[in-house]
């Protein structure tokens, strides 16, 4: 049983903070404290990665629309995450890290194959997958070398700006966060806040750490947008509503 606890403790932190904290009952040591609360933050966000953009997926697939939704916005969202993940897969830096951004590949590749296909555009959108797929093998398989990768994951700043800031556009011209589900923004925001201290701790990699500070302040912006359109009637709405409802007036009689 002893092993059990302590094979699980490992998973957490290293042989030294087992001892501090196990052994020697100090359990103020601040440098094992932030290294352990990292992991679990790392953990958690993982944990939560997997349905994060899931409430966006099935509102997009409830309405069979995705009005309001920036396709650019959504594409170069994936291309940052797709080339962060790749960056640090191949850097060999512990999952915990950068696990997240698997699940929300998955997701995201998701929202922007059901607003092609939901906009008309089957063929396109049974394509994208195929190139996707395509592009992770070249990331992932080692055709792609360090220093392109190293290239590329600086690229990801300027690329997730304009794509958050182009949804954020989008927003404040239709004078509306249409059909973005809160949800999943709010826990966007909380997922990129919590992953500059996970970044700080376990890679120190300054790049990363740097597109998690351009990370959540675009989705900030975008939290920001939800709240303020909260309650405020969408624009065209009422009238949509109106003609829906409006009945044909009915022949007079001769």
């Amino acid at each position: 049983m002893v092993d059990v606890i302590k094979k699980g403790a490992l998973l957490l932190m290293n042989q030294k903070c087992y001892d501090n904290y196990f052994l020697d009952y100090n359990f103020l040591d601040v440098p094992c404290f932030k290294a352990l609360l990292s992991k679990g933050l790392g953990i958690a966000i993982i944990a939560g990665s997997v349905l994060v953009k899931v409430p966006q997926v099935l509102k997009i697939l409830n309405s069979k629309s995705g009005d309001g939704i920036n396709l650019l916005g959504v594409m170069l969202d994936l291309l940052a995450i797709t080339f962060h993940m790749s960056y640090n897969f191949m850097n060999g830096y512990p999952f915990s890290s950068w696990g997240d951004n698997t699940f929300l590949a998955l997701q995201t590749v998701a929202i922007a194959a059901l607003v092609l296909f939901f906009g008309g555009r089957k063929l396109q959108s049974f394509l994208f997958l195929i190139a996707y797929a395509a592009l992770l093998y070249v990331l992932n398989s080692g055709l792609t070398t360090m220093k392109v990768l190293l290239t590329i994951q600086s690229c990801n700043i300027p690329i997730l700006l304009v794509g958050k800031l182009s949804q954020a556009l989008t927003n404040y011209k239709a004078g509306s966060t249409g059909q973005l589900s809160a949800a999943t923004v709010i826990m966007m925001f909380a997922g990129s806040l919590a992953r500059i201290f996970t970044s700080i701790q376990e890679t120190g990699d300054q790049m990363i750490i740097i597109t998690f500070c351009a990370s959540t302040f675009a989705n900030g912006v975008i939290l920001a947008q939800l709240l303020y359109y909260w309650d405020k009637p969408v624009p065209g709405a009422a009238k949509k509503e109106a003609a829906k409802v409006k009945k044909p007036k009915s022949k007079k009689d001769d």
